[in-house]
């Protein structure tokens, strides 16, 4: 064994001995990034499918966000949002130059179950009511409160009753959601593109019935927006692939008259190049529903994940990263779909949001993908190979992504394999 096979070995057996155990370990140690690769402690390249769960949208280590973190630490790293900031101030300017108008009001945290947390008693206090509609296969979260607008009963049954009243309803069913919506429901709360749930993009028509619906009943749209918004699927936020062709970037051409535009939008992952960060955005009516006190956090809005969100945000506005994000992505899946083999039920996908849907199970794909060949990948549900790479990722590495997947799919007999 080498000096750095060793040290490798080490490394993972600490991590594994006083790691809580709630995640399934990959097998490597991973120290540095740079763009849409990683490297091991053994200095073994890997083609990042994964992102950081959809967080490294910029790439890693970003020059841009790397050189405001270093000035921002030697200035002011902690301040709470009692005390104004100027780094805040920029942010909060920066971020609602991107967001839809008439979402103009900004909830600061840490994390995109924060956001949700947030989303549920902003909608609670605005409303009066206190029931929810949300998704199957839908993904919000696993603190309590988010818990209960996440589908997957492994999260949800070993906690047995949770706090909020929730009906979950068939993604892009519309009978479903019709008859879910009425009088009592506070929220209904939807990603634009299910994630976790198989990367199953939603329908303008049902998101747009959604709208309808709520506005109808005087509910709220909670739109998700953590893992598809910032450049993710051709557009600066995921829902934005489903408004009215008036609609010109990310101002509404038709006001409160939009077909798709949320009361609220969750957003978090990519937003500060890989700072913890989460923000709620929301209409001037949820925001005043709030009394002062009413929800807080000791370091959402610091100084340092700011000045790193200021950089991400406007390096994605200069680099034109949802033109990349589109531009790629469709020829991603193009490429995928070429792919001759039976195994493969279907491509789908946004941007750079792709899932490949097997007939099988996907993981013993996963698993050689990264030990064979170096390309690190998810699962989204059993069957689905989900690809998150950074959007900053060459062609020559999606072609690389694309030939080796089709050489895993030949080689391996997956199907009794979970």
């Amino acid at each position: 064994m080498t000096l750095t096979a060793s040290r490798s070995k080490e490394l993972l057996e600490t991590e594994l001995k006083y790691d809580s155990g709630v995640y399934t370990k990959h097998e490597i140690v991973i120290s540095k990034g740079l763009g849409a690769k990683v490297w091991d402690i053994d200095g073994n390249e890997y083609i990042d499918c994964v992102g950081g769960y959809g967080v490294a949208n910029i790439g890693h280590s970003n020059p841009s966000v790397t050189k405001a973190i270093q000035a921002q630490a030697e200035n002011l790293v902690m301040l709470p949002q009692t005390l104004p900031n100027d780094k805040r101030a920029e942010f909060l300017a920066e971020l609602t130059s991107v967001t839809p108008d008439g979402l103009k009001r900004v909830f600061l945290c840490n994390s995109g179950t924060e956001a949700v947390e947030a989303a549920i008693k902003f909608a609670r206090v605005a409303t009066g009511r206190e029931k929810f509609v949300a998704m199957k296969r839908g993904f919000s979260g696993r603190s309590l409160g988010a818990l209960a607008l996440t589908y997957e009963p492994k999260y949800r049954e070993p906690f047995g009753k949770l706090v909020h009243e929730t009906t979950f309803v068939t993604y892009n069913d519309l009978a479903s959601l019709e008859a879910a919506i009425d009088g009592d429901t506070a929220a209904v709360i939807m990603e634009s593109v299910q994630g976790e749930g198989g990367v199953r993009p939603g329908h303008a028509e049902f998101i747009r019935k959604a709208r309808e619906l709520c506005t109808k009943h005087g509910a709220l749209l909670i739109l998700d927006e953590i893992q598809t918004g910032f450049c993710r699927t051709g557009k600066m936020f995921g829902f934005q692939n489903f408004c009215d062709p008036k609609c010109a970037g990310t101002s509404c051409a038709l006001g409160g008259g939009c077909t798709v535009k949320p009361d609220l939008m969750t957003l978090a992952k990519a937003m500060a190049g890989g700072v913890p960060i989460g923000a709620l955005v929301m209409t001037d009516a949820v925001a005043n529903a709030m009394p002062k006190g009413g929800h807080g956090t000791t370091f959402g809005g610091n100084p340092l994940a700011m000045a790193a969100g200021i950089a991400a945000i406007r390096f994605m506005k200069e680099a034109k990263l949802s033109e990349r994000a589109f531009e790629n992505g469709e020829y991603f899946r193009s490429e995928l779909r070429k792919i001759n083999s039976s195994k493969i039920k279907e491509v789908r996908g946004l941007g750079l949001m792709i899932g490949m849907e097997l007939k099988e199970h996907s993981a013993p794909y996963i698993h050689a993908l990264e030990h064979e060949h170096h390309i690190l990948a998810l699962q989204a549900g059993p069957t689905v190979i989900r690809y998150l790479p950074p959007l900053v990722i060459e062609r020559a590495d999606i072609d690389r992504v694309v030939a080796k997947t089709a050489e895993v799919l030949e080689k391996i007999d997956g199907k009794n394999t979970k």
